[in-house]
């Protein structure tokens, strides 16, 4: 490239789902009703659990965290897409990629993160009631959430820093509905071959680290629940059924793309709608479904308003 004039790449524009107008529309209506309740559903039970102090426990705790980040992380890219669903001129500047990519991978690890602690909880208080009082004591639980958001801080930060280094002076077209790593770094104007290793690693190992020890876990649990009552062992199941169904959301679609080459963005796009707001939509449903504590504290918040709206 020496002695050539290069025109740096200033905007991406962002191929989308489909190009099908019609298609645009019954896509929007239908992004528009997830997102909605997506907000309502986690703002719900954050508002529950700061609201009923029997809900003031650690699972709880980690439970009010995590539809936090389910917010955060369908909110960082189900705007933006909703708006393009609606625009003839999809497009994000280089700046506004680069912020969104940063913050997908800092709610996306965050949520792995606290889905491993969460796991870590449940292990704590089937195998280890006595000292579980005090291992998963308030101060513990708060210092356990600022190291994950730390954790997720540096994996972000890494995995943009090796994104944003790339030289992209050419071809500026991203085959997705949001800036990521993978369909990013295909556009650079250099052999991203080495950075593409290096970022599957990182996402890859922390990934499957994490769900390694998910099921080591819940494989401790299992075992302990042999000695129980039946009553124990259901409520033990119950609860640790509810946090199996929302790991396996999204840990699937997230070991899916970030452990091996990009070769179809295609189907990445759908996994990748899944994981931003299928799942953070499911979340709650799951958590509330076949949980009589949550449900129970719902209905007395409800009760409280109506009683409270009738004064």
């Amino acid at each position: 490239m020496d002695g050539e004039n290069v025109t740096m790449v200033t905007h991406f524009v962002l191929l989308g789902l489909t190009e099908t107008w019609e298609l645009q529309l019954a896509l929007f209506a239908l992004f528009s009703i997830i997102y909605l309740l997506i907000l309502a559903g986690n703002v719900l039970i954050m508002v529950t659990v700061v609201n009923d102090r029997s809900l003031h426990t650690p699972m709880y705790f980690f439970l009010g965290n995590l539809s936090f980040i389910d917010i955060c992380h369908a909110s960082v890219t189900t705007p933006k897409m909703l708006a393009d669903l609606l625009s003839a001129e999809k497009t994000i500047s280089f700046g506004g990629c680069m912020t969104q990519l940063f913050f997908l991978h800092l709610c996306a690890c965050a949520e792995i993160f606290l889905l491993t602690v969460m796991a870590y909880d449940r292990y704590m208080a089937i195998c280890h009631p006595l000292q579980y009082p005090m291992l998963m004591s308030l101060r513990a639980c708060t210092w356990l959430v600022g190291v994950l958001w730390s954790g997720a801080t540096v994996h972000s930060l890494v995995q943009t820093v090796l994104t944003v280094r790339l030289p992209y002076c050419g071809a500026n077209i991203i085959d997705s509905f949001f800036c990521d790593v993978p369909p990013v770094i295909k556009l650079a104007c250099t052999n991203t071959y080495l950075t593409g290793v290096l970022i599957v690693s990182n996402s890859g190992m922390i990934s499957l680290t994490c769900f390694l020890a998910l099921l080591a876990s819940y494989l401790v649990i299992l075992v302990s629940l042999r000695s129980r009552n039946i009553e124990g062992r259901r409520k033990a199941l119950s609860t640790c059924g509810s946090h199996l169904a929302v790991v396996a959301l999204f840990f699937g679609p997230c070991i899916f793309i970030y452990t091996r080459p990009a070769t179809s963005f295609s189907l990445d796009k759908v996994v990748s709608v899944f994981y931003t707001m299928v799942t953070p939509a499911l979340n709650p449903v799951i958590y509330t479904l076949r949980n009589q504590e949550v449900k129970g504290a719902m209905r007395k918040l409800r009760e409280r308003q109506i009683f409270s709206s009738g004064k």
